[in-house]
């Protein structure tokens, strides 16, 4: 796989870079640091991942405590910033959470590799158990993020294990926004759910949405079907692939917080 991995970094860079100046035009870019609110409590924190510094955000009720924390695992065109809205959502139900950005992303230090990403992850959660103790830690995978989070789960002390407009491979999903399949061979086979989660022992939470135009609900399917009884699947309908981040809302966030905060 060393010879896909020019192109990965290449590719992701392109997509990631763009799709953030998107965002950025369109004010889809989030509150400018610190954000303000009252009810919950934002800090800023760097992270040693291997040669890299991560850029993070932990956010936790200033009222009750939390009764669970979970690591966020971002897509492909996304940063910090624009996450806040669901930390700020998640927070006030209960639930701290850590989001932090990849190698390569935002203010992140070092370079786009699918290696790294699973060690940025690896990396986030072990600050994560620092700042969340004693409370049950799992692991939140968004679209892109959902590769990375199942292909770290198992070397993590995590309890639970969510997946959001998720995909069943990194190949299936370059076949889902478009690159024909005879091009395969150009496409890192990376990020296997069905390899990742055969021996995942832990609840396993799928959330997707209905009218998400980039990975049909029918991936969602299939990937629920990889992990057995341990999976419960919720679509939520009138909902499509950005909708869950960029204006979060309790009927797709609900079921991940009930999951998170309900004792084995």
């Amino acid at each position: 796989m060393w010879s896909h991995r020019p192109s990965f970094t290449i590719a992701l860079t392109g997509i990631s870079r763009a799709l953030i100046v998107r965002d950025r035009l369109m004010g889809w870019s989030g509150p400018v640091w610190p954000p303000t609110s009252t009810v919950v409590s934002a800090s800023r924190h760097s992270i040693p991942s291997g040669a890299s510094i991560l850029d993070a955000i932990y956010v936790e009720p200033v009222g009750p405590p939390a009764r669970a924390a979970v690591l966020l695992c971002h897509g492909i065109g996304e940063t910090v910033r624009p996450w806040f809205p669901v930390q700020q959502l998640l927070a006030i139900n209960g639930v701290a959470s850590l989001l932090f950005d990849y190698s390569g992303y935002g203010k992140s230090t070092g370079k786009i590799d699918w290696n790294q990403f699973e060690q940025d992850a690896i990396a986030a959660f072990h600050c994560l158990e620092g700042l969340a103790h004693p409370l049950p830690l799992s692991v939140l995978g968004f679209s892109l993020g959902s590769g990375v989070a199942a292909a770290v789960i198992n070397q993590l002390n995590a309890q639970r294990l969510i997946l959001c407009a998720a995909f069943t491979s990194f190949r299936d999903a370059t076949h889902a926004i478009g690159i024909p399949a005879r091009l395969s061979p150009l496409v890192p086979p990376i990020w296997s759910a069905e390899e990742s989660l055969r021996h995942c022992a832990l609840p396993i939470l799928i959330v997707h949405g209905a009218r998400d135009r980039l990975f049909p609900v029918k991936m969602a399917a299939k990937l629920a079907s990889f992990c057995g009884p341990n999976a419960q699947l919720v679509i939520v309908p009138e909902v499509g692939h950005n909708r869950p981040f960029r204006k979060p809302e309790l009927n797709f966030w609900g079921p991940v917080i009930s999951f998170l905060t309900t004792a084995n």
